[in-house]
C-alpha cells in the first residue's frame, strides 16, 4: 500500500470519527466504568507489534494480560490478520497499534473493532500532528515512515499515551500506571543517551548504515549516521537492478566496511550487494543481523525493546569501527 499524505489525512479522519485516535474530549464512559469494576482481575490488552507490547507490559504490570499479535521475525508491513487475530482483537478490552500505517493490512479490522466503542489507541498519538518530527520517504510519494521506535527519544513519547489510556480504563490503578510509566521513561532516557555515546565512537567517515529496507531513518537522524536502505519504507516495494547497482557504487566509493541484514526481511538483496562489491574488488562484510520491524524471541533480552535497541547499537557500532560493550542498566 502506498499511502500519500492526503490519503493518510483522510484515513485519520475516518479513524478519528470511530475513536481510533483521540480527536475530541469525551466523558469517562462505559470503558472506564468497566475497567474499575474489573480491577480485581487482569483485563485483556492486545497490541499489534512487539515494541508496543513491551511498553504496555512495562506500564500495566500485573493489572492487565497483554498479548502481541505480530511476533518475532514477522514483517508487519505485509502481515494479514488471521481469523484468530480478529477474535483476539474483538475480545480485548483495549487495543494498541502504531498509528502511522505500519500495520497497513490491518486497518479494516482495527476500524471494525473501534466501532464497538472499546479503546483502540495509536501509541504515536503524541507525535501524529508533529510535522517537524514525522519523516516521509524521500521519493516523491510522501509515504509516511512509521519506524519511530528506532529513535528512543521519539518512541518514549508513546509511554504516557499508554499510561493515560490504561488510567482512563482502570482509574483505580491510575497512580500505579503513571509511576510505572515514569520509571520506564527513565530507563529509555538512559538508553537514548547510551546510543548517542556509542554511535559517536564510529569514525566519522564510516558512519553509514546500509540495510535491507529503509527502516532506520529515525535512528540516523537521532544518532548521527547516514542511512541507506535497499527497499523502501514499506517492504512491499521492490528494489530494482538499477537500485542495487547504484548502492554498490555508493558502497565502493565510500569504502563502506559492512552492510546489515534484518531479522524480518529476506537477505537476498544484501547478499547481492556483497557480491557486487566483491566484483568491484571491494570487500564488504555482513556486519550482522538487525531487529527492524520485529523484536527478538519472547523471553530473551532481544525480545524486549531495550534489548532490541541495545543489540542493534552493539552490532552497528562494532561492525563499523566503533566500540561499545552494550547498555548497562
Amino acid at each position: 500500500m502506498n499511502f500519500n499524505r492526503s490519503v493518510l489525512s483522510c484515513l485519520s479522519v475516518v479513524l478519528c470519527s470511530l475513536g481510533l485516535v483521540a480527536c475530541s474530549d469525551s466523558p469517562q464512559g462505559a470503558e472506564s466504568a468497566a475497567g474499575a469494576s474489573m480491577s480485581a482481575a487482569p483485563y485483556q490488552v492486545v497490541c499489534t507489534v512487539g515494541m508496543i507490547t513491551d511498553i504496555v507490559r512495562n506500564v500495566a504490570g500485573d493489572y492487565a494480560q497483554v498479548e502481541g499479535i505480530i511476533g518475532e521475525g514477522v514483517d508487519p508491513h505485509l502481515y494479514k490478520p488471521t481469523r484468530g487475530d480478529v477474535v483476539k482483537l474483538s475480545q480485548a478490552d483495549i487495543v494498541f497499534y502504531n498509528g502511522l500505517l505500519l500495520e497497513g493490512k490491518m486497518t479494516d479490522v482495527l476500524v471494525r473493532v473501534a466501532t464497538t466503542g472499546k479503546p483502540v489507541k495509536a501509541v504515536t498519538e503524541a507525535i501524529l500532528g508533529d510535522s517537524d518530527y514525522i519523516l516521509a520517504k524521500d521519493d516523491g510519494s510522501e509515504h509516511t515512515d512509521p519506524h519511530v521506535w528506532m529513535d528512543v527519544g521519539g518512541w518514549l513519547r508513546a509511554v504516557p499515551v499508554v499510561a493515560e489510556t490504561l488510567a482512563d480504563f482502570d482509574p483505580v490503578h491510575a497512580d500505579d500506571y503513571r509511576a510505572n510509566a515514569a520509571a520506564y521513561v527513565e530507563k529509555l532516557e538512559a538508553l537514548d543517551a547510551y546510543a548517542k555515546r556509542a554511535m559517536a565512537t564510529i569514525p566519522e567517515g564510516q558512519r553509514v548504515l546500509v540495510t535491507a529496507h529503509d527502516a532506520f531513518q529515525y535512528l540516523g537522524r537521532a544518532y548521527g549516521i547516514e542511512v541507506r536502505g535497499i527497499q523502501g519504507v514499506s517492504t512491499e516495494s521492490e528494489a530494482g537492478v538499477r537500485d542495487l547497482e547504484d548502492l554498490v557504487d555508493f558502497i565502493v566509493e565510500r569504502a563502506i566496511p559492512a552492510v546489515f541484514v534484518e531479522t524480518s526481511v529476506a537477505d537476498k538483496n544484501v547478499r547481492a550487494l556483497v557480491e557486487g562489491a566483491r566484483a568491484r574488488s571491494h570487500k564488504v562484510d555482513v556486519g550482522g543481523s538487525l531487529y527492524s520491524d520485529a523484536m527478538g524471541a519472547a523471553g530473551t533480552y532481544e525480545g524486549t525493546y531495550i534489548g532490541m535497541i541495545d543489540h542493534n547499537m552493539r552490532t552497528i557500532v562494532n561492525a563499523l569501527g566503533g566500540s561499545t560493550d552494550g547498555f548497562k542498566q
